[in-house]
């Protein structure tokens, strides 16, 4: 598996990301839906990265600067037919990777309760993610939750 930095323009990774909005919506409440549009991850205070096998598209994942010592994980995505291959784990470590490599002290994530978050949630505790507060302009609800990493 092969992870790169992706500048969206293809239509795998577009279609990925659509999947992605349209499962959010699907499994959130209107008013929890965080997920960024093409265009809030096409932000200079974006980076995408893609994990690919060969020339099929495995995975997205992305990292928000939120200040000079804080990022956030956006838009964690495995294809279906990718699922339980060590996907979600390969773009999680390289986000872990370029987020101390760029001096943030720690991570942050927004995500949903119930089982349609359950995998991605013990893929963050694997790696030391802890639910917390809220940040940034996130509102908390019953809904969605707050996790952590000190890096």
């Amino acid at each position: 598996m092969e992870i790169r930095l992706d500048d969206l323009s293809g239509q795998p990774v577009q279609d990925l990301l659509a999947a992605h909005l349209a499962g959010m919506q699907q499994n959130s409440p209107p008013e929890s839906v965080y997920a960024l549009d093409l265009s809030g991850l096409r932000s200079a205070d974006v980076s995408v990265w893609t994990a690919w096998h060969g020339d099929d598209l495995c995975g997205i994942g992305a990292l928000k600067q939120l200040s000079p010592s804080t990022g956030e994980i956006k838009s964690m995505r495995t294809d279906p037919r990718y699922l339980r291959r060590g996907v979600g784990l390969a773009l999680l470590d390289h986000i872990i990777a370029a987020a101390q490599a760029r001096g943030y002290r720690r991570l942050s994530l927004e995500t949903g309760s119930g089982a349609e978050f359950e995998a991605a949630l013990s893929l963050y505790r694997k790696r030391g993610f802890a639910n917390g507060e809220p940040f940034g302009d996130y509102a908390p609800t019953d809904f969605n939750q707050f996790l952590h990493l000190q890096l």
